[in-house]
Order: structure tokens, then C-alpha cells, then sequence
């Protein structure tokens, strides 16, 4: 099964929410697992989403204990090492959505990046480099989920 990182704010806004909220059941319409960080805000929104349609949630927590760990996680990973756990969610994923986001979402960003995994951006941080755009843009939950898929297929 592909495995598609989402990452993204903690604090968003409702139309935001709503977004990650279809990014999960998308997810899961495609029999793929989602990773995530396991907290509130857009990993809250699209656990519930991918939980909602049976799909398998894995949240990998910045905590020593699952406290805090938002109620549609289906596999917890306790790690207690922060946002050092911002690399397991990227290097766990073989493609990632950044949804939206502050500084955390842009290091899970510049991890995915060193490590050549693809990123599709919605409503997310824009920069350029070099040549080409690092990430690829979209507006849609389905056509996220599809490039990530397409993308994803090809990684390990």
C-alpha cells in the first residue's frame, strides 16, 4: 500500500480544515495508509476524513505518550523527540500533501525535498528553486491525492 504523508497547521482555518477533511477520505477511497503527525488542526481534520472511510491512519507523535494524539489515529508512534519527528513523517511517506502550515510544515517541506520525496502544495508555502518549482501546486483534494499516488508510486 502507498503511503502518503499529510502535513500542515495546527491552527487553520475552517475552509483549510475542510480541505484536509477530503485529502483524508481521499486517501482512503485509494486503499492508501496516511501519515501524519497525529495532532490537532489539519492532521486532525484528515485523520477524521481517512478514518470516516475506513482507511489507516498512522500518527507519529512529537510526545513521550499518546495524550495528546487526536481520536482517529489508528496506529500510534510515540517518539518523544519533538519536532525531530517532523523526518520519521517525511521519510515514512513516499509521497506528501503539505496542507497550509507555519515553520513546522515548512521543515517537514525542506525534508521531503533533500530526501526526493515528491510534495503537492495546497494552500502552502511557495518558493522557487533554482529551475523549477519544488512543489507541485493544486487547489483540489482529489488532484492532490492523484499527483501524490502518481508521484508516490515511484518511491520505495
Amino acid at each position: 500500500m502507498l503511503r502518503i504523508g499529510v502535513i500542515g497547521g495546527e491552527n487553520p482555518d475552517r475552509e483549510i480544515l475542510d480541505l484536509a477533511y477530503n485529502v483524508g477520505r481521499k486517501i482512503a477511497k485509494n486503499n492508501c495508509i496516511l501519515i501524519c503527525g497525529g495532532l490537532s488542526g489539519v492532521m486532525e481534520e484528515v485523520s477524521k476524513g481517512a478514518k470516516e472511510e475506513g482507511g489507516m491512519i498512522v500518527g507519529i507523535l512529537p510526545y513521550q505518550d499518546t495524550s495528546r494524539c487526536n481520536p482517529y489515529i489508528t496506529i500510534p508512534i510515540v517518539t518523544g523527540i519533538g519536532y525531530a519527528r517532523n523526518m520519521i513523517v517525511v521519510l515514512s511517506s513516499q509521497a506528501v500533501i503539505a496542507i497550509d502550515g507555519a515553520y513546522g510544515t515548512l521543515s517537514e517541506i525542506a525534508y521531503a525535498l533533500q530526501f526526493e520525496i515528491p510534495v503537492i502544495g495546497l494552500y502552502t508555502w511557495d518558493f522557487s528553486y533554482k529551475e523549477k518549482p519544488p512543489i507541485v501546486r493544486t487547489s483540489s483534494p482529489e488532484e492532490a491525492v492523484k499527483l501524490a499516488i502518481k508521484f508516490g508510486s515511484s518511491k520505495v
